[in-house]
């Protein structure tokens, strides 16, 4: 986690090997919660904007930009 408790990027992927891209954002929620995934990083993949997500670096891109909005 960051220093202001937000998950990274790299934190949030790590909940998330195995996924097939594209995904949209309730198959990336379901998978970080079956792979046991904390409350912090549900609660940001829950933010995430409702899309389908091409790859592992989009999906970093936009936890990322998130993290910076905060």
């Amino acid at each position: 986690m960051t220093r202001s408790g937000r998950p990274t990027a790299f934190r949030v992927q790590k909940f998330l090997g195995g996924l097939r891209y594209p995904a949209d954002k309730p198959r990336i929620v379901e998978l970080a919660r079956q792979k046991g995934a904390d409350e912090e990083t549900l609660h940001a993949l829950a933010r995430l904007p409702e899309r389908e997500y091409e790859s592992p670096i989009s999906l970093s891109c936009e936890v990322g930009r998130m993290a910076a909005a905060f």
